[in-house]
């Protein structure tokens, strides 16, 4: 299956992964299953480490070496992905989540989420 990975749910299966459902935490762990970590995650990351709203910074310099390392595989931004975002209902405030939202519609793929806000959108969420 393949899977698009929320910002959140990244941070926590990284540095906290109590954090994460039971369904989380078999989602990732299941070798079978291919995580994709958006461009979109890489810059909120940025932003709010470098607003100090975040504050573990080797996670956002050395995110390939983690990505490469848990075997997630990185997701570009397309032009098509940023203009569906960009349409997209603003039920969610957050322009990195509906671009996230725009991602798993494209790619048909679930995203592994904690935030229901994200159920407003045509796409499937596991937690």
């Amino acid at each position: 299956m393949r899977i698009l990975l929320d910002t959140h749910a990244l941070i926590w299966w990284l540095n906290d992964p109590p954090k994460l459902s039971s369904m989380a935490m078999s989602v990732l762990r299941n070798p079978a299953n291919t995580v994709f970590v958006s461009a979109a995650v890489a810059w909120e990351l940025a932003i709010k480490a470098n607003l100090g709203k975040f504050n573990v910074s080797s996670l956002v310099t050395e995110l390939r070496k983690h990505i490469a390392e848990e075997g997630f595989t990185e997701l570009p931004i397309s032009i098509g992905q940023a203009v569906r975002a960009g349409l997209l209902p603003l039920h969610h405030r957050d322009p990195f989540d509906r671009l996230l939202a725009a991602q798993a519609q494209e790619l048909n793929a679930p995203i592994l989420s904690a935030d229901k806000i994200l159920d407003r959108y045509d796409i499937k969420r596991l937690w």
